[in-house]
Protein backbone atom coordinates (compact mmCIF):
# COMPACT_ATOMS: atom_id res chain seq x y z
CA UNK A 1 0.00 0.00 0.00
CA UNK A 2 1.19 3.23 -0.81
CA UNK A 3 2.24 6.20 1.85
CA UNK A 4 -0.90 8.06 0.62
CA UNK A 5 -3.61 5.46 0.81
CA UNK A 6 -1.85 4.31 4.30
CA UNK A 7 -2.55 7.76 5.12
CA UNK A 8 -5.91 8.15 3.85
CA UNK A 9 -6.84 4.98 6.03
CA UNK A 10 -5.12 6.21 9.43
CA UNK A 11 -7.90 9.45 8.51
CA UNK A 12 -10.84 7.62 8.02
CA UNK A 13 -9.74 5.27 10.74
CA UNK A 14 -9.22 8.43 13.46
CA UNK A 15 -12.53 9.88 11.99
CA UNK A 16 -14.40 6.66 12.88
CA UNK A 17 -13.18 6.48 16.06
CA UNK A 18 -13.91 10.34 17.21
CA UNK A 19 -17.40 9.66 15.80
CA UNK A 20 -18.00 6.60 17.75
CA UNK A 21 -16.09 8.80 21.18
CA UNK A 22 -18.92 11.76 20.50
CA UNK A 23 -21.84 9.28 20.09
CA UNK A 24 -20.33 7.57 23.23
CA UNK A 25 -20.39 11.43 25.81
CA UNK A 26 -23.75 12.17 24.03
CA UNK A 27 -25.19 9.15 25.17
CA UNK A 28 -23.73 9.72 28.49
CA UNK A 29 -24.52 12.99 28.63
CA UNK A 30 -28.29 11.99 27.94
CA UNK A 31 -28.19 9.59 30.30
CA UNK A 32 -27.33 12.07 33.18
CA UNK A 33 -29.77 14.19 32.42
CA UNK A 34 -32.56 12.28 31.83
CA UNK A 35 -31.32 10.54 35.46
CA UNK A 36 -31.13 14.07 37.15
CA UNK A 37 -34.67 14.63 35.63
CA UNK A 38 -36.32 11.63 37.29
CA UNK A 39 -35.01 12.40 40.64
CA UNK A 40 -36.32 16.08 39.95
CA UNK A 41 -39.86 14.57 39.24
CA UNK A 42 -40.08 12.50 42.05
CA UNK A 43 -39.47 15.32 44.12
CA UNK A 44 -42.10 17.86 42.23
CA UNK A 45 -44.44 14.65 42.78
CA UNK A 46 -44.22 14.43 47.00
CA UNK A 47 -44.43 18.89 46.72
CA UNK A 48 -47.40 18.53 44.70
CA UNK A 49 -49.08 15.94 46.63
CA UNK A 50 -48.76 17.51 49.76
CA UNK A 51 -50.08 20.92 47.86
CA UNK A 52 -52.79 18.43 47.57
CA UNK A 53 -53.53 17.31 51.30
CA UNK A 54 -53.96 21.06 52.10
CA UNK A 55 -56.54 21.74 48.98
CA UNK A 56 -59.80 22.13 49.81
CA UNK A 57 -61.73 22.20 46.21
CA UNK A 58 -63.30 20.02 44.54
CA UNK A 59 -62.41 19.28 40.63
CA UNK A 60 -63.18 16.36 38.35
CA UNK A 61 -61.94 12.95 38.42
CA UNK A 62 -60.94 10.47 35.28
CA UNK A 63 -59.93 7.42 36.77
CA UNK A 64 -56.70 5.39 36.72
CA UNK A 65 -53.85 6.22 34.36
CA UNK A 66 -54.02 4.52 30.82
CA UNK A 67 -50.85 1.80 32.08
CA UNK A 68 -51.09 -1.65 30.24
CA UNK A 69 -48.39 -3.90 30.98
CA UNK A 70 -46.42 -4.58 27.90
CA UNK A 71 -43.94 -7.55 28.78
CA UNK A 72 -44.04 -9.45 25.64
CA UNK A 73 -45.41 -12.58 26.83
CA UNK A 74 -48.58 -11.80 28.21
CA UNK A 75 -49.09 -8.49 26.02
CA UNK A 76 -51.16 -10.30 23.59
CA UNK A 77 -53.25 -12.17 26.51
CA UNK A 78 -56.14 -10.03 26.83
CA UNK A 79 -53.63 -7.20 29.14
CA UNK A 80 -55.49 -5.96 31.67
CA UNK A 81 -55.20 -2.43 33.13
CA UNK A 82 -56.86 -0.09 35.50
CA UNK A 83 -60.20 1.85 34.85
CA UNK A 84 -62.77 3.50 36.67
CA UNK A 85 -66.16 2.48 37.69
CA UNK A 86 -67.70 5.48 35.73
CA UNK A 87 -69.60 4.33 32.25
CA UNK A 88 -67.88 6.37 29.36
CA UNK A 89 -68.08 8.02 26.38
CA UNK A 90 -64.81 8.81 25.31
CA UNK A 91 -62.10 8.36 22.81
CA UNK A 92 -58.60 7.88 23.93
CA UNK A 93 -55.13 7.25 22.00
CA UNK A 94 -52.42 5.89 24.47
CA UNK A 95 -48.68 5.77 23.00
CA UNK A 96 -46.69 3.80 25.42
CA UNK A 97 -42.72 2.85 24.99
CA UNK A 98 -41.36 -0.14 27.53
CA UNK A 99 -37.90 -1.91 27.42
CA UNK A 100 -37.47 -5.40 27.96
CA UNK A 101 -34.74 -7.58 29.03
CA UNK A 102 -35.06 -11.06 29.83
CA UNK A 103 -32.89 -13.87 28.92
CA UNK A 104 -32.95 -17.11 30.52
CA UNK A 105 -33.18 -20.66 29.88
CA UNK A 106 -34.76 -23.60 31.99
CA UNK A 107 -34.83 -27.56 31.03
CA UNK A 108 -37.72 -27.01 28.94
CA UNK A 109 -37.71 -23.39 28.15
CA UNK A 110 -35.53 -20.77 26.40
CA UNK A 111 -36.80 -17.19 26.49
CA UNK A 112 -34.70 -14.59 24.89
CA UNK A 113 -36.09 -10.98 24.74
CA UNK A 114 -34.17 -8.25 24.24
CA UNK A 115 -35.98 -5.33 22.99
CA UNK A 116 -38.20 -1.83 23.03
CA UNK A 117 -41.88 -2.06 22.69
CA UNK A 118 -43.42 0.69 21.28
CA UNK A 119 -47.88 0.31 21.33
CA UNK A 120 -50.31 2.79 20.11
CA UNK A 121 -53.36 1.74 21.60
CA UNK A 122 -56.72 3.38 20.39
CA UNK A 123 -59.84 3.00 22.92
CA UNK A 124 -63.62 4.07 21.57
CA UNK A 125 -65.92 3.80 24.72
CA UNK A 126 -70.19 4.42 24.88
CA UNK A 127 -72.15 4.95 27.26
CA UNK A 128 -75.89 3.61 25.84
CA UNK A 129 -78.62 5.40 27.92
CA UNK A 130 -76.40 5.26 30.75
CA UNK A 131 -77.16 1.86 31.56
CA UNK A 132 -74.32 0.21 29.98
CA UNK A 133 -71.02 0.88 28.41
CA UNK A 134 -69.78 -1.02 24.99
CA UNK A 135 -66.24 -0.76 23.85
CA UNK A 136 -63.49 -1.86 21.47
CA UNK A 137 -59.30 -1.38 21.78
CA UNK A 138 -57.43 -1.21 18.93
CA UNK A 139 -53.76 -1.94 19.63
CA UNK A 140 -51.06 -1.32 17.10
CA UNK A 141 -47.19 -2.85 17.77
CA UNK A 142 -43.83 -2.54 17.02
CA UNK A 143 -40.49 -4.21 18.57
CA UNK A 144 -37.53 -2.77 18.04
CA UNK A 145 -33.98 -2.94 18.92
CA UNK A 146 -34.54 0.47 21.10
CA UNK A 147 -32.29 3.29 21.97
CA UNK A 148 -32.87 3.43 25.94
CA UNK A 149 -30.26 0.53 27.30
CA UNK A 150 -26.95 3.29 27.97
CA UNK A 151 -30.13 5.64 30.03
CA UNK A 152 -31.67 2.48 31.63
CA UNK A 153 -27.96 1.56 32.72
CA UNK A 154 -27.60 4.40 34.44
CA UNK A 155 -31.01 4.82 35.47
CA UNK A 156 -31.15 1.25 37.44
CA UNK A 157 -27.49 2.23 38.75
CA UNK A 158 -28.98 5.58 39.94
CA UNK A 159 -31.33 4.17 41.89
CA UNK A 160 -30.40 0.78 43.03
CA UNK A 161 -33.31 -1.01 40.92
CA UNK A 162 -32.13 -4.70 39.51
CA UNK A 163 -31.62 -4.75 35.38
CA UNK A 164 -32.21 -8.22 34.38
CA UNK A 165 -28.58 -8.88 33.79
CA UNK A 166 -28.93 -6.25 30.69
CA UNK A 167 -25.02 -5.71 30.73
CA UNK A 168 -24.92 -9.32 29.55
CA UNK A 169 -25.28 -8.04 25.91
CA UNK A 170 -24.80 -5.48 23.85
CA UNK A 171 -26.39 -2.36 23.79
CA UNK A 172 -29.56 -2.05 21.58
CA UNK A 173 -29.28 -5.27 19.81
CA UNK A 174 -32.43 -7.30 19.24
CA UNK A 175 -34.11 -10.66 20.84
CA UNK A 176 -37.21 -11.90 20.71
CA UNK A 177 -37.07 -15.98 20.62
CA UNK A 178 -39.17 -18.19 22.86
CA UNK A 179 -38.85 -22.09 22.75
CA UNK A 180 -39.71 -24.71 24.39
CA UNK A 181 -38.04 -27.96 24.32
CA UNK A 182 -35.77 -26.50 21.58
CA UNK A 183 -39.09 -26.12 19.11
CA UNK A 184 -39.34 -22.46 17.65
CA UNK A 185 -42.83 -21.02 19.70
CA UNK A 186 -42.41 -17.12 19.10
CA UNK A 187 -39.90 -15.12 16.84
CA UNK A 188 -40.29 -11.15 16.82
CA UNK A 189 -39.09 -9.00 13.99
CA UNK A 190 -37.78 -5.97 14.47
CA UNK A 191 -39.28 -2.83 13.14
CA UNK A 192 -42.21 -4.14 11.92
CA UNK A 193 -45.56 -2.12 12.37
CA UNK A 194 -48.67 -4.60 12.61
CA UNK A 195 -51.96 -4.75 14.52
CA UNK A 196 -52.49 -6.75 17.48
CA UNK A 197 -55.46 -8.34 19.14
CA UNK A 198 -58.24 -6.14 18.96
CA UNK A 199 -60.81 -6.46 22.20
CA UNK A 200 -64.43 -5.15 23.03
CA UNK A 201 -65.56 -4.71 26.24
CA UNK A 202 -69.20 -4.42 28.38
CA UNK A 203 -69.67 -2.41 31.53
CA UNK A 204 -72.62 -2.84 33.71
CA UNK A 205 -73.27 -0.71 36.57
CA UNK A 206 -74.44 -2.27 39.76
CA UNK A 207 -74.23 0.18 42.47
CA UNK A 208 -74.20 3.98 41.70
CA UNK A 209 -73.26 6.58 44.40
CA UNK A 210 -70.14 6.54 46.76
CA UNK A 211 -68.85 4.00 46.61
CA UNK A 212 -69.67 3.46 42.76
CA UNK A 213 -69.62 -0.32 41.98
CA UNK A 214 -69.58 -2.01 38.21
CA UNK A 215 -68.66 -4.83 36.49
CA UNK A 216 -66.59 -5.17 33.18
CA UNK A 217 -67.02 -8.55 30.92
CA UNK A 218 -64.26 -8.69 27.66
CA UNK A 219 -63.59 -10.28 24.73
CA UNK A 220 -59.99 -10.35 22.49
CA UNK A 221 -60.40 -11.38 19.24
CA UNK A 222 -57.64 -13.23 17.24
CA UNK A 223 -56.37 -10.54 14.61
CA UNK A 224 -52.79 -10.25 15.63
CA UNK A 225 -50.32 -12.82 14.45
CA UNK A 226 -48.87 -15.03 17.23
CA UNK A 227 -45.70 -16.47 15.31
CA UNK A 228 -44.06 -12.99 15.21
CA UNK A 229 -45.58 -12.06 18.86
CA UNK A 230 -48.44 -9.86 17.56
CA UNK A 231 -51.15 -12.16 18.86
CA UNK A 232 -51.70 -15.29 20.58
CA UNK A 233 -54.09 -17.16 17.62
CA UNK A 234 -57.19 -17.14 20.33
CA UNK A 235 -60.09 -15.79 21.58
CA UNK A 236 -59.53 -14.86 25.13
CA UNK A 237 -62.10 -13.59 27.84
CA UNK A 238 -61.97 -11.99 30.85
CA UNK A 239 -63.99 -9.96 33.81
CA UNK A 240 -63.51 -8.28 36.28
CA UNK A 241 -65.07 -6.10 39.61
CA UNK A 242 -64.68 -2.16 39.50
CA UNK A 243 -64.81 0.58 42.12
CA UNK A 244 -64.91 4.12 42.93
CA UNK A 245 -64.69 5.32 46.27
CA UNK A 246 -64.46 9.01 47.00
CA UNK A 247 -62.21 10.39 50.22
CA UNK A 248 -62.91 13.95 50.35
CA UNK A 249 -62.74 16.84 47.85
CA UNK A 250 -59.37 15.95 46.43
CA UNK A 251 -58.78 12.39 46.75
CA UNK A 252 -60.46 9.36 44.44
CA UNK A 253 -59.35 6.02 45.19
CA UNK A 254 -60.16 3.21 42.41
CA UNK A 255 -59.73 -0.69 42.96
CA UNK A 256 -59.98 -3.31 40.31
CA UNK A 257 -60.19 -6.87 40.31
CA UNK A 258 -60.34 -9.56 37.98
CA UNK A 259 -59.90 -12.94 36.27
CA UNK A 260 -58.88 -13.84 32.63
CA UNK A 261 -59.64 -17.29 30.34
CA UNK A 262 -56.64 -17.03 27.81
CA UNK A 263 -57.25 -19.55 24.99
CA UNK A 264 -53.97 -21.23 23.86
CA UNK A 265 -50.76 -19.36 22.39
CA UNK A 266 -50.95 -20.34 18.64
CA UNK A 267 -47.29 -19.46 17.47
CA UNK A 268 -44.98 -22.29 15.56
CA UNK A 269 -45.92 -24.64 18.01
CA UNK A 270 -49.09 -25.01 20.54
CA UNK A 271 -48.81 -23.86 23.72
CA UNK A 272 -51.66 -24.29 27.03
CA UNK A 273 -52.16 -20.93 29.03
CA UNK A 274 -53.83 -20.86 32.14
CA UNK A 275 -56.69 -18.66 33.67
CA UNK A 276 -55.06 -15.51 35.81
CA UNK A 277 -55.55 -13.10 38.65
CA UNK A 278 -55.25 -9.30 38.01
CA UNK A 279 -55.83 -6.76 40.56
CA UNK A 280 -54.72 -2.96 41.46
CA UNK A 281 -55.33 0.09 43.20
CA UNK A 282 -55.26 3.73 42.00
CA UNK A 283 -55.42 6.96 43.99
CA UNK A 284 -55.72 10.47 42.14
CA UNK A 285 -55.36 14.08 43.53
CA UNK A 286 -57.07 16.82 41.97
CA UNK A 287 -54.74 19.58 42.66
CA UNK A 288 -56.69 22.07 40.81
CA UNK A 289 -59.21 22.57 38.07
CA UNK A 290 -56.72 21.53 35.39
CA UNK A 291 -54.37 19.36 37.19
CA UNK A 292 -54.23 16.13 39.18
CA UNK A 293 -51.51 13.45 40.09
CA UNK A 294 -51.74 9.52 39.94
CA UNK A 295 -50.22 6.82 41.75
CA UNK A 296 -51.14 3.20 41.34
CA UNK A 297 -49.85 -0.21 41.43
CA UNK A 298 -50.89 -3.26 39.12
CA UNK A 299 -50.42 -6.88 39.96
CA UNK A 300 -50.91 -9.89 38.02
CA UNK A 301 -50.17 -13.43 38.07
CA UNK A 302 -48.55 -15.48 34.76
CA UNK A 303 -51.00 -17.45 31.91
CA UNK A 304 -47.69 -19.63 31.07
CA UNK A 305 -47.75 -22.98 32.42
CA UNK A 306 -44.21 -23.51 34.69
CA UNK A 307 -41.52 -22.58 32.79
CA UNK A 308 -39.24 -22.79 35.75
CA UNK A 309 -37.84 -19.36 34.84
CA UNK A 310 -38.49 -17.11 37.76
CA UNK A 311 -38.95 -14.00 36.00
CA UNK A 312 -41.85 -15.59 33.88
CA UNK A 313 -43.39 -17.62 36.90
CA UNK A 314 -43.68 -15.45 39.56
CA UNK A 315 -46.33 -12.37 39.79
CA UNK A 316 -45.92 -9.28 38.01
CA UNK A 317 -46.16 -6.01 39.57
CA UNK A 318 -46.32 -2.73 37.72
CA UNK A 319 -45.75 1.01 40.28
CA UNK A 320 -47.03 4.11 37.83
CA UNK A 321 -46.53 7.39 38.95
CA UNK A 322 -48.09 10.36 36.90
CA UNK A 323 -50.02 13.38 36.00
CA UNK A 324 -52.89 14.70 33.98
CA UNK A 325 -54.23 17.77 32.79
CA UNK A 326 -57.26 18.87 31.82
CA UNK A 327 -58.59 21.31 28.82
CA UNK A 328 -62.18 21.08 28.41
CA UNK A 329 -63.33 18.05 27.87
CA UNK A 330 -60.37 16.83 27.29
CA UNK A 331 -57.03 15.54 28.86
CA UNK A 332 -53.64 14.62 28.43
CA UNK A 333 -51.36 12.33 30.57
CA UNK A 334 -48.12 11.51 31.38
CA UNK A 335 -46.61 8.48 33.07
CA UNK A 336 -43.36 6.48 34.20
CA UNK A 337 -43.73 3.13 35.55
CA UNK A 338 -41.46 0.72 36.48
CA UNK A 339 -41.65 -2.77 37.84
CA UNK A 340 -40.31 -3.52 41.46
CA UNK A 341 -40.63 -7.07 41.30
CA UNK A 342 -38.59 -7.59 38.72
CA UNK A 343 -40.68 -10.31 36.92
CA UNK A 344 -43.57 -10.39 34.33
CA UNK A 345 -43.05 -6.69 33.05
CA UNK A 346 -41.17 -4.34 31.04
CA UNK A 347 -38.14 -2.51 33.00
CA UNK A 348 -39.55 0.62 32.70
CA UNK A 349 -42.65 2.23 30.65
CA UNK A 350 -42.95 5.91 29.26
CA UNK A 351 -47.08 6.53 28.73
CA UNK A 352 -48.35 9.71 26.99
CA UNK A 353 -52.20 9.34 26.68
CA UNK A 354 -54.97 11.95 25.54
CA UNK A 355 -58.33 11.32 26.33
CA UNK A 356 -61.58 13.29 24.77
CA UNK A 357 -65.12 12.87 26.83
CA UNK A 358 -68.06 13.40 24.70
Amino acid sequence: MSNSKRETAGVHQGTNGRRFHFLQLISKNIAVVLTYAMKKTASLFSFLLIIAILSVSSYAFDGPLQVKNQFPLFLNVSAPYLETASLQDSFAASLSHSSIYLVERSTEWDIGLDMEITELNLQFRKSINNFIELGVEVPILSFNSGFMDGFLNSYHDTFGFPDYGRGNRPDNKFLYEVKKNDRLIVKGESGRIAVGDIRVTVKKTLLKGNPAISVKGEIELSTGEPETGYGNGSVDTGISLLMDKRLGEVWKTYLNLGVVFPGDLKGHERVNLDPFLYGGAAVEAALWKTISLLGQVFVQGSPFPETGISSVDRTAVLLSLGGRYHSGNSSFELSLTEDPNTSGAPDFTLNVAFIKNF
